[in-house]
């Protein structure tokens, strides 16, 4: 979902929903903190470039394991 978001085929909106459905006792410490910190971000004002950095970071953690 989160390449969905970055490739514009989902809002902020959607996203956040989705985000907020899913369970986090399948990830690792690392990669529920990620997730975490951009349910955060996106919760926040719209910053479009901090929002992509996150949810990247957060594509990569939850790709590469950590």
């Amino acid at each position: 979902m989160i390449s969905l978001w970055l490739a514009r085929h989902m809002d902020d909106h959607e996203l956040l929903a989705q985000l907020e459905t899913i369970g986090f006792d399948s990830l690792e410490p690392g990669q529920a903190e990620a997730v975490q910190e951009l349910l955060g971000t996106l919760r926040g004002p719209r910053d479009r470039g901090k929002l992509e950095m996150v949810a990247r970071e957060t594509l990569e953690s939850l790709a590469l394991g950590g």
